[in-house]
């Protein structure tokens, strides 16, 4: 199976993280800034790595970013250059752009030039801290559209040895347990008769309203 390529454009913080982490998880990644020392300190860590001007058109066209799986544009401290890149990117028919948005203003653009994904990072690890925060037993929180979320929560005392037919989470709240993170096991799918222990980890989908029911009657 072919293993697939990744470009990253823009090499601060979050885009050189997730280079990194991409690398980390098996694919093939290129990654492309302008400041030369950012692609000296990854030089070594990514497949490949490009010293290049993104506002320079004909430089980001000799980078044959068409060839590429999916390109994830990072750049942060330039608007129009993020814009600019996303453009060239569609229209080198890129099958996959993702872009980093500094604000809500930003990303409209960059959907509006057919950007596939607008990501908001700092805005979304808010949220997500926000949650944590707001309630202690949430260990982690992804929103999957404004009424839908998935969950982290750890097993209270209080239902530890109870099985999924009895927690009955589906019919009482509404919202399904589609795995329990069981220190290095993980049960995808989990069945009626699988029990839920203390310190497990429950990963639940539902509505924020039947998710925060469900919580609400466990601890």
């Amino acid at each position: 199976m072919k293993k697939l390529q990744y470009a990253v454009i823009g090499l601060g913080r979050f885009g050189s993280s997730l280079a990194k982490e991409l690398i980390q998880l098996g694919y093939e990644v290129l990654g492309v800034d302008k400041r030369e020392a950012n692609v000296e300190e990854l030089g070594d860590q990514l497949t490949h790595v490009v010293l290049a001007d993104w506002n320079d058109e004909e430089v980001f066209r000799s980078l044959g970013i068409r060839n590429f799986d999916c390109v994830v544009i990072a750049i942060s401290e330039d608007i129009q250059a993020s814009i600019m890149a996303a453009i060239l990117c569609k229209e080198q028919g890129v099958k996959k752009v993702v872009a980093k948005a500094m604000s809500e203003i930003h990303g409209r653009v960059l959907q509006k030039v057919g950007v596939d994904r607008v990501i908001f990072p700092e805005r979304d690890m808010g949220i997500r801290v926000a949650h944590q925060l707001a309630s202690p037993s949430l260990l982690d929180y992804i929103e999957l559209s404004k009424n839908y979320t998935i969950v982290e929560l750890s097993v209270p005392g209080k239902i530890s040895g109870k099985t999924l037919r009895e927690l009955d989470c589906r019919g009482r709240f509404g919202c399904s347990i589609v795995a329990i993170n069981r220190h290095e096991e993980v049960i995808v799918a989990p069945v009626a008769e699988d029990a839920v222990h203390e310190n497990d980890v429950m990963v639940i989908i539902g509505s924020n309203q039947q998710i925060e029911r469900f919580e609400d009657s466990i601890y």
